[in-house]
């Protein structure tokens, strides 16, 4: 077995790479790196599979520069040097855990909440993510609420923030929102032990690790 060296690096479709990996097929294990081009300008990151990862960096950033960062499918593109030099002066995002489930289509207990859209978590999701609408429980004195929009590999993402204990409601209800056996991505902090045991409990698993960036290259050095 031959790990990444100076051979090109083959391109692929992250969408499909993904949708691929929800239903159970995943790329050889085998320690290799794929590229893929990023879903929205100003974002782009790497995700990690079992034994594969895929960079989602633009054009301006060559095969010989991964290579040099030492990328590898074994955990290699998920080292902190990786992401540190392919952001250069962006901002970071933290290195979340990649669970997938399926829409179940049908009623939903939630509708959308255009007075939450400027909340810290809506925002946040507009860094990140397209399309994003904002669901939350009809009463308007309720502030918990869920976002769904276009994220990574322009496949639906979905975040979800409650104190209330409304947190089951909300997403079950955005699962209602999506088409019965529609691919739902959710990007969990492993710390975040609570979020992930709530996610996994809704049916969620885990396929992979994601870690995003915005990048800004504008003095190109390589860290070292």
């Amino acid at each position: 077995m031959s790990l990444p060296g100076t051979q090109p690096i083959p391109g692929v479709d992250l969408e499909t790479t993904l949708r691929a990996a929800a239903a159970g097929t995943f790329p050889a294990a085998d320690g290799g790196v794929s590229r893929a081009a990023p879903w929205r300008v100003g974002v782009e990151a790497v995700i990690a599979l079992t034994g594969h990862a895929v960079l989602v960096v633009g054009e301006d950033v060559p095969d010989e520069r991964l290579h040099a960062l030492g990328v590898d499918g074994f955990g290699g593109a998920h080292a902190p040097r990786t992401a540190l030099d392919l952001a250069g002066r962006g901002e970071i995002g933290i290195l979340d855990a990649l669970l997938v489930a399926h829409g179940t289509g049908g009623a939903s207990a939630v509708v959308e909440r255009v007075d939450l859209a400027r909340s810290p978590r809506a925002r946040h999701a507009d860094q990140w993510r397209t399309e994003v609408r904002v669901y939350g429980l009809p009463d308007p004195a309720r502030t918990a609420l869920a976002t769904l929009g276009r994220g990574i590999g322009g496949l639906l993402e979905v975040g979800v923030e409650a104190t209330d204990g409304s947190a089951d409601t909300l997403l079950e209800g955005v699962l209602a929102l999506v088409p019965a056996g529609e691919v739902l991505l959710a990007s969990v902090s492993p710390g975040n032990a609570r979020s992930l045991r709530f996610f996994l409990r809704h049916g969620f698993r885990p396929i992979g690790s994601v870690q995003q960036w915005h990048p800004d290259r504008r003095d190109g050095a390589l860290i070292r």
